[in-house]
């Protein structure tokens, strides 16, 4: 009976380290006012996202270097630069694909042009409101592969992942990957095109600290990379980033 009850409750574990690891985004605060940054990151870690806060665009090209997000919320006016500046300059960095949302007092047409314009995927102008801020955050990571429980599947050129039956599929073929495999590659495939750092693996795949040895890391990142055949034959590849990480690119 113990050793049952025990079962039992490691399976509830695992079933909910896997919900984390299907609905957890990590949204990165790029504005100067502690104020309103620290408003911003309650509304998202009271709806359940990670949230980290920069004062500075210099500081939040640091963490890019060791840190994974999945959103950027970038406000207009920054002590080293404005925020279409910082756009413009992710659009043209290894870190293209991250979705961003420019925040700021600024309503005029031609502002909201050029904001867009710097490659920003969406404009809201402040006072924020919670309940829309929190609807546009959560649309921006939808397209971005992160969407409620009715995601059934991730979908990127021949590959599969059913997100209910946890199998991974190239074309019809079905590829038998490990429970820990299988969340590996849900993890790569929601960011494709984008660099995922080992810190950000070891804590969103494994739940480990991030500063913890990454040789578990690059050991299954190698088997994937073999069972799932992301040398490029499919058109996708996993390559390693020097210093960096991971990124599934086209071939």
């Amino acid at each position: 009976m113990i050793d049952r009850a025990r079962g039992d409750a490691e399976a509830l574990a695992e079933s909910e380290r896997r919900a984390v690891l299907a609905r957890a985004a990590h949204v990165a605060l790029v504005d100067d006012d502690p104020d309103q940054s620290e408003l911003l990151r309650y509304w998202l870690e009271d709806r359940g996202f990670q949230a980290s806060t920069f004062d500075s665009a210099d500081a939040f090209r640091k963490a890019l270097s060791t840190r994974t997000f999945d959103l950027a919320i970038v406000d207009w006016g920054l002590p080293d630069g404005d925020g279409p500046g910082l756009v413009a300059w992710l659009r043209e960095s290894r870190h293209a694909g991250l979705p961003v949302m420019l925040l700021t007092v600024r309503r005029n047409e031609a502002d909201i042009v050029e904001g867009l314009g710097s490659g920003a995927d969406d404009y809201m102008v402040k006072p924020a409101r919670q309940a829309e801020f929190l609807a546009r955050v959560a649309a921006l990571l939808r397209r971005s592969g992160f969407g409620d429980d009715e995601v059934q599947s991730i979908e990127v050129g021949p590959y599969r992942l059913d997100l209910r039956r946890r199998v991974a599929l190239i074309g019809k073929r079905e590829v038998d990957l490990t429970e820990r495999e299988f969340d590996l590659a849900a993890f790569l495939f929601r960011r494709h095109g984008r660099i995922v750092s080992r810190e950000a693996l070891l804590v969103g795949v494994w739940s480990l600290p991030p500063d913890s040895p990454s040789r578990t890391v690059d050991t299954h990142v190698s088997r994937l990379r073999r069972k799932l055949e992301l040398g490029g034959a499919h058109g996708w590849q996993l390559n390693a980033v020097y210093q960096h990480g991971y990124r599934l690119e086209p071939a």
